[in-house]
Formats: C-alpha cells, sequence, structure tokens
C-alpha cells in the first residue's frame, strides 16, 4: 500500500547525495525505483522538488522547504523506532546556537560530553552573538540570556549569571573611583551588546544608560578595553573572575549588584518533545551553572 508520503527517504537521500544514482547506491536499491519515489512525493505536493539536468541536480525553493521537514520526520520516526525497540538512544542531528563566549567557555564542553555519551546524535554548535531566528533557520536549542520575546518558542531556564561594574587600577588611579551611579556620568564606560547597566539599589531595580568611547558586542573585547584601563564596565562574574583574584581588576559597586540575569534553554514547539534535545537541555542544565561556581565561588562569598 502507497501514502501520499511515499518518497521521504529516497528523496532525503538525492538531495543529500545531490543524484539519484549516488543516493540509489546508499540505499541499496536500484535508480529507477529512487526516480520513481521522488516523482510519487513530487505528484502529492504538487511542485517539482529538483532542477534537473543531464549533469546535476539540484534543490527548488519548494524543495529545500521540504527537505527540513522531511529530516524532521525521518529523525522522528527512527528516535520512535529506538525507544520503541527497547535501546532508547537518542539519535539523529541536533542544531544548536549560543553566544560565543559562553559558548566557548562552558556550552562547547558540556557539548562535547553529551557527544560522546551519544555518538549517534550529530551536533552542529553555531557560536554567534547575533540573534538567530530559530524557525527559519532549522535550529534545533538557543542558548539565551536575559529577556525572551518571540512566543513561538518554549523556553526553560538553565542557569543564571551575575553581573559586576569593574575597572582597572590604573584607570581609578588616573580617574578617581566613582562613589555613586550618578559618578559614572563623568566617566568612560565601555558598553556591551546591552545598552544599559542594570543595578539594586535599596530592594529596587535601577537601569542606568551608560556613555563612553568604547562599545561592542563581544564581553571578550570589552573585556580586554578594562584591563588596558580604557574605562569603567559591567560584565558577567565568569569574564572578570580571574582578574579580580589577580588584582588586574577592581569590582566597583559591590553593594549595587543586580540580581542574577537567567539563562535559558530555547527551542521551537515542534522540538521540545525530541528525547535528544531533551537529554541535551536537562544536561546543560545540570552542569552549566556548577561550572559557574567552581570559577567564581570566592567572589560570590566575599
Amino acid at each position: 500500500m502507497q501514502t501520499d508520503w511515499d518518497g521521504i527517504e529516497e528523496f532525503v537521500a538525492v538531495a543529500t547525495c545531490m543524484g539519484f544514482k549516488p543516493a540509489a547506491e546508499m540505499l541499496n536499491v536500484s535508480t529507477s525505483h529512487v526516480s520513481r519515489a521522488v516523482t510519487r512525493l513530487e505528484n502529492a505536493i504538487g511542485a517539482p522538488l529538483f532542477y534537473r539536468t543531464t549533469r546535476k541536480v539540484s534543490l527548488t525553493d519548494t524543495g529545500r522547504t521540504v527537505l527540513s521537514h522531511c529530516q524532521q520526520l525521518i529523525e522522528s520516526r527512527d528516535e520512535l523506532y529506538a525507544v520503541v525497540g527497547g535501546t532508547n538512544e537518542p539519535q539523529g542531528e541536533i542544531k544548536i546556537t549560543c553566544p560565543t563566549s559562553l559558548g566557548e567557555r562552558y556550552i562547547s564542553p558540556i557539548v562535547r560530553e553529551f557527544s560522546q555519551d551519544y555518538p549517534k546524535v550529530e551536533i552542529t554548535l553555531d557560536l554567534s552573538n547575533r540573534l538567530v531566528d530559530l524557525i527559519a533557520e532549522g535550529i534545533d536549542l538557543a542558548i539565551r540570556t536575559g529577556m525572551l520575546e518571540d512566543s513561538r518558542l518554549i523556553s526553560s531556564r538553565v542557569a543564571s549569571r551575575q553581573f559586576l561594574v569593574c575597572a582597572s587600577p590604573a584607570y581609578l588611579d588616573a580617574n578617581g573611583t566613582p562613589e555613586r551611579l550618578d559618578d559614572l556620568k563623568t566617566h568612560n564606560c565601555l558598553t556591551g551588546s546591552s545598552s544599559t547597566w542594570r543595578f539594586r539599589q535599596g530592594g529596587q531595580h535601577e537601569t542606568l544608560r551608560p556613555r563612553g568611547n568604547w562599545r561592542s558586542n563581544s564581553g571578550a573585547s570589552v573585556l580586554d578595553g578594562l584591563l588596558a584601563g580604557k574605562g569603567i564596565g559591567q560584565l558577567p562574574l565568569f569574564y572578570v573572575a580571574p582578574y579580580l583574584e589577580n588584582g588586574r581588576l577592581v569590582e566597583l559597586f559591590r553593594e549595587l549588584r543586580p540580581e542574577p540575569e537567567p539563562i535559558w534553554a530555547v527551542y521551537p514547539q515542534a522540538r521540545h518533545l525530541q528525547p535528544k534535545v531533551h537529554l541535551l537541555v536537562d544536561r546543560i542544565r545540570a552542569q552549566l551553572q556548577p561550572a559557574f561556581e567552581v570559577r567564581i565561588q570566592h567572589h560570590l562569598r566575599g
């Protein structure tokens, strides 16, 4: 019995191999079988999936759209077979996006360990400070910080990070140490991707819009400016902890530290039931905050 969705496996194979003959070899079937199966799928969809010439095969716009959905269907099917078959081992691809520094320092080691434990899962880790459209780019999981706005996404809090205001002793010796938040108006403030700094004073949340001659969407770049004595900045504690320990930076307004900022695992609604995504989110939740604590515990106590 055939269904309107016959040909999914063959279609994905042709798209992956970029040819009918290599797809047939991969599936261990005849080229004519693959061709007929793809044609049936195109008839069911009502649009061509490939541009065909005597020399090459390429996806149409419809084909590119259908491909991501078909890949998800195959992955979900294989995961279902694994669960029903009793192996319960996750498999398939997970595409992850995460801010660069957080990813390099903390998320990448966790994901690498996850990959070692589940070798049938293929990991693609994109480290970028741009706000990726998860649905449009086919991303399974994002690690994000702060306030979330996209209602199409499901979020789960996995950790939090503390922000501190810091400067180098050299900068403070040359420019004076600010005693009140208003004093920051006369100082060169190095800012990151956020245009505001947060504080907590008298039990109330306060925000300040700093001004200065240096702004970067990279926390590492802001840190370099602080260490070079260019000004005052507010960064997550995991950036500055080693330099507070060795005295190259000094914390300011310690008593006005803001509430810790949440870190979220974010994923499209279509992904939230996938066992492999759940397992990875659970792993990140279990390991990320303790990884922060190991590095910064001394300063949080102080």
